[in-house]
């Protein structure tokens, strides 16, 4: 099997250690329901610009758009700026200037995951497979709206780095499938924000 897929992958493909970020519009299907299709579509449009440039801006390479958020990863040792990003996103989606001409509140949310990943091309466009994209999947699809989600070794990263950051233990969260029962999430907060459940180590 792996004769086979490994040449798909051209261009100097390699193993790496990343931190993955996944931002994803909240409510999308309900915004493709109520709003004409065309301004659907270039509300979409000017989202993901803003989502893809606020990711490099960061110095986050953008792996991928799904229509409704991006996928972007970061050398592992700029794991604070993947959690910057992801906490800036909502802030930078909520003065989108479209989102308020057509009266509509847009709500992003975020899975940061580290780990190894192959990197390359495919199809002339860069692309990655491991397992920490699938956890960055799992963790969006489990935040709330304007929350980011993280793994230990992502909160670990942040405190190593005395980042700006804090992170709340979301003990309401089953373990995610496949992952262990180690697999713990924590929400991502700029320092200063009070909470309860504020890990201080790991």
């Amino acid at each position: 099997m792996n004769q086979l897929l490994l040449p798909l992958l051209r261009h100097n493909a390699q193993l790496q250690q990343v931190s993955v970020l996944m931002l994803d519009l909240v409510g999308s299907t309900r915004l493709a329901r109520d709003l004409p299709l065309e301004q659907y579509a270039a509300l979409m449009t000017e989202l993901v610009q803003l989502l893809i440039l606020s990711c490099e801006a960061l110095g986050g390479t953008v792996l991928q758009h799904l229509g409704d958020g991006v996928v972007a990863c970061w050398p592992e040792e700029q794991t604070p700026q993947a959690v910057r990003c992801s906490l800036e996103a909502p802030l930078r989606v909520a003065r989108l200037t479209l989102a308020e001409q057509l009266g509509v509140k847009l709500q992003v949310r975020g899975g940061v995951a580290n780990g190894t990943v192959m990197m390359g091309e495919l199809s002339s466009q860069l692309t990655a497979y491991g397992l920490p994209l699938n956890l960055a999947r799992r963790m969006c699809d489990s935040a709330r709206p304007d929350e980011t989600l993280v793994c230990a070794d992502v909160a670990q990263w942040c405190l190593n780095a005395q980042a700006p950051v804090t992170f709340d233990l979301r003990d309401d969260l089953p373990c995610f499938r496949g992952f262990g029962v180690d697999c713990l999430s924590y929400t991502a907060r700029q320092r200063g924000v009070s909470h309860r459940n504020q890990m201080k180590a790991i």
